[in-house]
């Protein structure tokens, strides 16, 4: 819902949008700029002023991965945050140390991939899919690895995961290349020989990551052998495709260099 405030040539106006804190920044003192994903508009940036104070109306809708209704006086680039009411807090994600650094990898994700005005609609809707998988204790590897290919497709890089991209069989074993654009078969593998090998459990949840919609994840159980594949078959395509040093990557790496 968009309200305009009556006034002489003034663009102002007061925008009310579900959203989700992918980015909140300190600024000033005890103000946040937060960053939000939203239905309605897409990404946008307002100023919550105070939001630092513990005391503060606006505290805990401007925590990491909040759900809410927020209410949005906008006159310019960046908005006003006026009031805002949690329809999830997602807490248990920012509790636990695993969940919280996937979360802060996809938020990344949404934050870099989207321009502001951009990511709206269903976009929105596998964003705050993907939180709540991760806020029911869904396996975070994997849901992060779906949210990776739906970034690839919304940049413009989808890879092929149904057949060989060189012959077009679609049968047999597979292998992931991010140099040839999507899967190779075992006679067309020898046009690189980086390609990740795929097991048939990697290659059914490479296609399922395709096609499946988060808001119907069911509960899935995943060997770490399959993980693996997947792991470096994600990762060819994130590096080859989006060239972005991602900052909580890094942290991800972290944690299973280190086993936490």
């Amino acid at each position: 819902m968009v309200r305009h405030r009556p006034g002489r040539g003034s663009k102002a106006m007061i925008a009310r949008v579900e959203g989700i804190v992918i980015r909140a920044a300190d600024y000033g003192e005890g103000n946040k700029i937060v960053t939000l994903a939203t239905r309605q508009m897409g990404k946008l940036s307002v100023m919550a002023r105070g939001a630092r104070k513990v005391q503060s109306r606006h505290a805990a809708a401007t925590q990491p991965f909040t759900y809410g209704d927020y209410s949005i006086y906008k006159s310019g680039q960046m908005g006003t945050l006026n009031s805002a009411e949690l329809i999830a807090s997602h807490r248990h994600v920012r509790e636990q140390l695993h969940a919280a650094a996937y979360a802060a990898y996809i938020a990344e994700m949404t934050d870099r991939l989207f321009a502001d005005g951009e990511g709206g609609g269903m976009a929105f809707e596998q964003l705050l899919a993907a939180f709540t998988a991760l806020e029911e204790g869904k396996d975070a590897v994997i849901v992060t690895h779906i949210m990776e290919m739906k970034m690839l497709a919304a940049a413009g890089y989808m890879p092929e995961t149904e057949s060989c991209v060189s012959c077009g069989r679609q049968d047999g074993p597979m292998a992931a290349s991010a140099g040839q654009g999507g899967l190779l078969c075992a006679d067309c593998r020898r046009k690189d020989p980086a390609a990740v090998p795929l097991g048939q459990p990697a290659l059914k949840l490479l296609r399922l990551f395709r096609r499946i919609d988060l808001r119907r994840l069911g509960d899935v159980n995943v060997g770490e052998e399959t993980k693996g594949q997947l792991a470096r078959t994600m990762r060819s395509f994130m590096d080859t495709y989006i060239d972005v040093r991602w900052k909580s990557r890094s942290f991800l790496d972290q944690m299973a260099k280190y086993d936490l």
